[in-house]
C-alpha cells in the first residue's frame, strides 16, 4: 500500500505492503457479527448501534460494572485457583506457538501530515466510572491540557489486562468493549487503529477471548477503532523510521520461537537510524529489583533481535503496575503507565534508582548494566502515602464480604476462647464450639500465608515470617480482648441458644469491623517493608488518579510524550445531547479535568 489516503479517509494507513507475507486488508470493516454472535453494543457490518436514550443497560447494550472487590472471599479463592492453574497448566494452554498458522503481518501507520499521534493505555477493564473516564478522554476529537492542543490519536495501543478479573467474553463486553464502544461508537473519518498485547488477566483462559476480540480476520473493529494485528504480538512501522513492537511475554520467562521468528523477519527492515518503542506486558525493570531474572527475556529480545541491526530501543513502555512512573537512562526511557481503569498502585515505594539489567542476574554478562533514575511519577509520593492511610475507611467499605468473613472467623475464635475459659460442659453449646487449638492454627496460618501466599513469585524471607506471625498473634490478642469484653457483658449469661446468637451477631459485626481495622493497620506496616503492597491498595479499590500517554511523532522524527493524569474520574453520567454518530454516548455530569502528570518528555 502506498502513502496515499483512500478517498474521503485522510490519515488512514493499513498494513504495510513493503515486506514479504504482509497482507493488505480491505478499506473498511467486513459486514459480519462477532464470533459469539452479535452483541447489543454493536450492529452487523461494524455500523453503530442505535444511540441510547438512557443509561439503562438494555439501552447501552452492556452492563456497567462496579470495581472489582479484590478482597471478596469468593474472588480471592477463584483468583487463587486461576493463578494456580495458570502456573500448573499454562504451558499446555499457551496458544502462542499455534499462532504460526496466522498471517505474519506488519502494519504501517502515518498521519496525513507525515507525523503520527499515538495513545497508550493499559490495565483498563475494571469499574465503569474509571474505565469509561479514560476511554472518554481517548475518544474526544481533541484535548486541551495545560495549553497543549492534543488531537485524537490515529493509533491506540492497549498494553495488557484489558479486563478484570477473568477473561470471559461477557466480562470483556461489559468492562472493556462496551465502555469503549460507548466512548467512540462509530469509526471517524481518519479511521484510528487499535493494537493490543495481553496481560496476565487476558491469559487466564489461554488467550481465547483475547484472540477473538483483537486478532480476527473478519469484523475488524473495536468500537470506533479498527483492529489490524494478526497475532497476540505485533510490529508497526511509524513515521521517520520509528517502530512500535508489542511483545507477548506474559505466559512464562521465555519468548516463543514463532514470535522470535516473526520479529527476526521484521528486524531485517531495521537499520542504524531506526528507533524502537517496545511495549511489554510488565515493567520487569522495576520487578527485577526484587526478582533479578524478571528482566531476562526482554534483555534477550533487545540483545538478539534489535541490537544486531544497529537500531536503538529508545522507549520501553508497560502497564501492570497501576500508576505512572518514568525512569530515565543515558539512551532510553522506561515508562510504566497502568492507569487505564484498575485500582491505583502506590508510587511512594518505588526505588529512586534501578540497575538494568540487575547485577544479580546472569544477563549482565551479555548486556552492560545501566543506571536509571526515577524522573517522574503520578500520583506524587505524598499523595500516594495519603492514599495508603485511607485503608482504614476504604477496606471495609469496598470489601463487605471480606469484613463479614473476618467477623465470622473472629466470632468462632472468641467462642472457642470463651468455651475454654468457662470450661462449660453443656453438650448443646459444644455443638457450636470449635476446638481452640484448631482456631488458633487457622488464624496463624491464614495470617502467615496472607503475607506470602504459596506459589507467589520470589522467596519467602524473614520479613514475611515475622510480619505474618505478628499479624496472626495480633488477631489472637484482639480475640482475647473480645473474650474479656464478652465475659463482662450481660449477654454472656443468657440461656442457650440466645447467648450463642448474641455472640455471633455482636462479634460478626463489631468484631468483623475491628478485625478489618487490624488488617488495615497490618497492611500499612507491612507495606513499609515491601510486603502486601498490592493488597494494601487493591483492598481500597481507588478509582481516581488515572491516566494514559499521548505521544506525537513529528515528521522530522522527534517523539514527544504527554503523560495525561486525571485526578478525579467521572461518577455521574448522562446521555449526550449531541446526537452525531461519532460523539460519545455518555458525557460526565461534571467535566473531566485532565492534566499533565509531568512536563512533556522529548526524545530525538
Amino acid at each position: 500500500m502506498t502513502d496515499d489516503h483512500p478517498a474521503g479517509f485522510p490519515g488512514r494507513h493499513g498494513p504495510d505492503g513493503g515486506g514479504p507475507g504482509e497482507a493488505v486488508p480491505g478499506s473498511g470493516p467486513a459486514p459480519t457479527s462477532s464470533p459469539d454472535g452479535p452483541h447489543a453494543s454493536e450492529a452487523a457490518g461494524g455500523q453503530p448501534a442505535c444511540r441510547p436514550r438512557s443509561t439503562d443497560p438494555a439501552e447501552l447494550g452492556f452492563t456497567p460494572r462496579k470495581p472489582v472487590p479484590w478482597l471478596a472471599p469468593f474472588l480471592l479463592v477463584s483468583t487463587g485457583i486461576r493463578t494456580l492453574l495458570a502456573l500448573l497448566f499454562g504451558a499446555y494452554l499457551d496458544k502462542r506457538e499455534l499462532q504460526t498458522a496466522f498471517d505474519a503481518k506488519t502494519s504501517r501507520q502515518v498521519g496525513p501530515d507525515g507525523g503520527l499521534w499515538l495513545d497508550y493505555v493499559a490495565d483498563l477493564g475494571d469499574g465503569f466510572d474509571a474505565t469509561y473516564s479514560v476511554a472518554y478522554l481517548l475518544a474526544q476529537r481533541e484535548l486541551m491540557v495545560e495549553g497543549h492542543r492534543l488531537p485524537r490519536a490515529q493509533v491506540l495501543v492497549m498494553g495488557g489486562d484489558q479486563v478484570y478479573p477473568s477473561a470471559a467474553f461477557d466480562t470483556y463486553e461489559d468492562r472493556c468493549k462496551g465502555p469503549y464502544q460507548a466512548a467512540l461508537p462509530v469509526t471517524p473519518p481518519e479511521q484510528p487503529t487499535l493494537f493490543a498485547i495481553p496481560g496476565n488477566h487476558d491469559w487466564y483462559d489461554g488467550l481465547t477471548a483475547f484472540l477473538r476480540l483483537f486478532v480476527r480476520s473478519r469484523d475488524r473493529h473495536f468500537g470506533g477503532w479498527n483492529t489490524e494485528q494478526s497475532r497476540s504480538y505485533f510490529a508497526v512501522k511509524l513515521p521517520a523510521d520509528w517502530w512500535l513492537f508489542g511483545l507477548d511475554d506474559q505466559s512464562g520467562s521465555y519468548l516463543d520461537d514463532p514470535q522470535l521468528t516473526y520479529f527476526d523477519d521484521v528486524a531485517e527492515r531495521l537499520g542504524p537510524q531506526s528507533r524502537v518503542i517496545l511495549a511489554v506486558p510488565m515493567p520487569t525493570w522495576v520487578k527485577a529489583t526484587k526478582h533479578p531474572t524478571a528482566y531476562d527475556s526482554i534483555d534477550y529480545f533487545i540483545r538478539t533481535i534489535v541490537a544486531p541491526t544497529g537500531a536503538q530501543v529508545r522507549l520501553l513502555i508497560s502497564g501492570d503496575l497501576h500508576h505512572y512512573a518514568r525512569y530515565a537512562g543515558p539512551d532510553r526511557q522506561l515508562i510504566t503507565c497502568g492507569g487505564g481503569g484498575a485500582y491505583l498502585y502506590p508510587t511512594h515505594l518505588l526505588p529512586e534508582r534501578i540497575q538494568v539489567p540487575p547485577k544479580e542476574t546472569l544477563a549482565r554478562r551479555a548486556s552492560a548494566t545501566q543506571v536509571y533514575e526515577l524522573a517522574g511519577r503520578y500520583p506524587d509520593a505524598a499523595r500516594s502515602r495519603r492514599y495508603a492511610w485511607g485503608a482504614f475507611l476504604r477496606l471495609p467499605l469496598r470489601n463487605p464480604g471480606f469484613t463479614t468473613l473476618l467477623g465470622a472467623l473472629y466470632a468462632l475464635l472468641v467462642l472457642a476462647m470463651v468455651g475454654v475459659y468457662t470450661n462449660r460442659d453443656d453438650a448443646q453449646l459444644r455443638l457450636f464450639s470449635v476446638p481452640l487449638a484448631a482456631m488458633l492454627l487457622v488464624t496463624l496460618l491464614g495470617a502467615f500465608f496472607f503475607a506470602k501466599p504459596p506459589g507467589s513469585a520470589g522467596k519467602r524471607r524473614l520479613r514475611h515470617w515475622l510480619l505474618g506471625v505478628g499479624h496472626g498473634l495480633a488477631h489472637v490478642a484482639l480475640a482475647a480482648g473480645g473474650t474479656w469484653v464478652w465475659l463482662a457483658l450481660p449477654f454472656h449469661d443468657w440461656p442457650w441458644p440466645l447467648s450463642v446468637v448474641a455472640a455471633v451477631v455482636f462479634f460478626g459485626s463489631v468484631g468483623g469491623l475491628a478485625a478489618s481495622q487490624l488488617v488495615a493497620a497490618y497492611l500499612l506496616v507491612a507495606g513499609a517493608f515491601g510486603v502486601n503492597v498490592n493488597e494494601l491498595f487493591a483492598g481500597q479499590g481507588i478509582e481516581d488518579a488515572k491516566g494514559f500517554l499521548r505521544m506525537h511523532i513529528a515528521p522530522e522524527g522527534t517523539l514527544t510524550i504527554y503523560p495525561i493524569g486525571l485526578d478525579r474520574v467521572g461518577r455521574h453520567w448522562q446521555v449526550n445531547p449531541d446526537l452525531s454518530a461519532e460523539s460519545s454516548w455518555l458525557v460526565p455530569g461534571i467535566p473531566l479535568e485532565p492534566r499533565l502528570a509531568e512536563p512533556p518528555v522529548v526524545l530525538c
